[in-house]
């Protein structure tokens, strides 16, 4: 067995290893709806350490706070599936890490847990990076096809958040 993971997952996380590798580019990912798929996607790349700095699944609200230090007032003003909370996120995932660059995502991957606002699918992305422009905030929300139960909105999540990391 190659993999234990979805062959397109698999060579989209080869790709980000070996082009953040060319730029000599180290990443990290804090992850929530996502559990830790796209962390490992990258570790089934082998020399993928010269690249993975670091993994964050923060699944709860308080271990967004622990972890990646996101305010208590973000979550009670935005809520947890926010731009505002991933891009706080992937801040503290490149601060706590040492990385150049981190993507963090969140959000609804059912098949409860929606709301007319923020229906199942619901996924959002920030992309923070070091010695970037505090005020060039990379975020964006997307609605995936949830007729793939939360297996497939996960699976979809986890390949944006991927692109994302490719320079």
């Amino acid at each position: 067995m190659d993999s234990l993971l979805p062959p397109e997952l698999v060579e989209k996380a080869r790709e980000v290893i070996e082009k953040n590798r060319a730029a000599g580019r180290r990443i990290a990912v804090a992850e929530s709806c996502t559990g830790g798929l796209v962390s490992a996607a990258l570790t089934e790349v082998a020399g993928s350490s010269e690249v993975f700095e670091a993994g964050y699944v923060t699944y709860s609200n308080q271990a967004k706070r622990s972890a990646l230090r996101v305010n208590e007032d973000v979550f009670d003003t935005f809520g947890a599936v926010s731009v505002a909370t991933a891009w706080a996120m992937a801040k503290g995932a490149l601060e706590a890490s040492g990385a150049d660059v981190a993507v963090a995502i969140t959000g609804i991957a059912g098949p409860e847990g929606g709301s007319p606002a923020k229906p199942v699918g619901t996924v959002v992305f920030a992309r923070a990076e070091r010695d970037g422009d505090p005020d060039n905030v990379v975020a964006d929300s997307k609605l995936f096809d949830a007729s793939g139960g939360r297996a497939g909105v996960r699976l979809q999540a986890a390949v944006c958040a991927l692109e994302l990391l490719t320079p």
